[in-house]
């Protein structure tokens, strides 16, 4: 059973992936792409502006270098590169869900097989994806200094580490609560208990700002809505989709059970 569920969960993930893709592909290609046309004005005006002296075909010479350097073009960043991200990453998404599915399922009130699979993907939105955006949202290639990648990206796991331990504390401490003050009750105090951990770890947490003051204030904005409509797309589609394929293997059994009986 657990082996069925895997696979299934890893066609769904490969299917998110490849609508995150398609998204990924129409509305934030765009933004990267103004962003590195930024990048590079801003190098070749700093680049300009310390060899002021120096001639044109000097220029021309170090900007054809330049762009040698490049060990994958940008087509392919966009094209493939991004596609087998996306992919690679909807996959290995879908196997730990259908993993957290399999643990959830019967464990969640009186929820089917779709009910568990669409609260699981709304956890892990609101958990993975929300609450670590607030406090580190994505920037674009031009927006960061490349010194500071590794203490940014510790960071921001760092964030989604504490999410995902304050959601599973919320979890057991709502079914504890439950059967001695009701079940609305005890969501709420399990909300609320998340909440304070979820803003005492933003407040803690260093805060990191490193976009330039004259960079585009709707182009950063488009770009982390554009990363964030990934995001949903890809848990929305896992959820769902996962769900229907769950309850083909977990229920249609039972259904047939009943109807021969």
């Amino acid at each position: 059973m657990i082996r069925t569920l895997l696979i299934r969960g890893m066609i769904a993930g490969l299917v998110a992936g490849l609508i995150g893709f398609g998204f990924a592909r129409a509305f934030g290609e765009p933004s990267v792409a103004r962003a590195i046309a930024f990048e590079e004005q801003h190098e070749h005006a700093q680049a300009a502006h310390e060899h002021e002296h120096a001639d044109a075909a000097t220029g021309a010479a170090q900007s054809h270098d330049h762009g040698d350097e490049e060990l994958v073009s940008r087509d392919t960043q966009a094209g493939l590169g991004l596609l087998t991200g996306v992919a690679v990453f909807g996959t290995a998404l879908g196997g730990l869900f259908s993993l957290v599915f399999a643990f959830a399922y019967g464990r969640i009130g009186a929820l089917h097989a779709r009910g568990t699979s669409a609260l699981l993907a709304l956890f892990g939105f609101v958990s993975v994806a929300i609450v670590p955006f607030l406090k580190y949202p994505p920037n674009p290639p031009a927006v960061g200094n490349p010194d500071t990648i590794g203490p940014r990206t510790a960071l921001f796991f760092g964030m989604v580490a504490i999410s995902l331990a304050a959601a599973m504390f919320a979890v057991r401490l709502q079914r504890r609560m439950a059967a001695r003050h009701g079940g609305w009750n005890a969501t709420l105090v399990a909300a609320a208990a998340y909440i304070v951990v979820i803003v005492v770890a933003q407040v803690v947490l260093p805060r990191i700002d490193e976009v330039p003051a004259d960079f585009s204030a709707s182009l950063l904005w488009n770009f982390r809505l554009a990363a964030i409509g990934i995001q949903a797309l890809i848990w929305t589609t896992l959820g769902l989709l996962f769900g229907a394929l769950a309850a083909r293997e977990l229920e249609r059994p039972a259904v047939r059970r009943m109807a021969a009986a």
